[in-house]
């Protein structure tokens, strides 16, 4: 009677996975999987029509940087600065480009360097952004998903 109680008892000790339902089970997998998961990374950068997609992650970041860049640049040139004083400084703009493949302005720092003329230089960055060609969306293990970028502008007036 003693074994049957220890088996019985054994038994019960090894035997409370054999209760665990197949969703409780699922969701420990994917909550594993999930913090397995480097999330500071994309598989793919955003990419524009003219960049390779079966490029190295480095190229498919520099070519996407590189036409992005460009084409603020080329828009920003019409930007004449209007300053007591010469300016030579650089300006941050972050962006994000979403899962959807649009792409949006999140901060412009730095830009006391021209203080009046802020919302016209707001407003022609968000002008050059929204005139973009079309965008393919990062990706994370064939998902779309958001990408945030930081476009150093150099500012050097004469």
């Amino acid at each position: 009677m003693r074994k049957f109680i220890l088996v019985l008892i054994l038994f019960g000790f090894t035997s409370c996975g054999l209760f665990e339902s197949k969703a409780e089970k699922t969701q420990k997998l994917v909550e594993k999987e999930l913090q397995q998961i480097d999330w500071t990374n994309v598989d793919h950068y955003p990419l524009f029509d003219e960049c390779d997609e079966t490029a190295s992650k480095l190229k498919q970041k520099t070519c996407f940087e590189e036409k992005l860049v460009l084409h603020l640049s080329s828009d920003l040139q019409q930007f004449e600065i209007v300053s007591e004083r010469q300016v030579k400084d650089v300006i941050f703009i972050d962006i994000i480009v979403q899962s959807d493949g649009s792409i949006a302005v999140l901060n412009i720092e730095n830009q006391e360097v021209f203080q009046e003329q802020q919302k016209e230089f707001e407003q022609l960055v968000e002008n050059s952004l929204n005139s973009l060609p079309r965008i393919e969306p990062a990706l994370k293990r064939g998902v779309p998903v958001r990408a945030k970028f930081r476009i150093p502008i150099f500012l050097n007036s004469k």
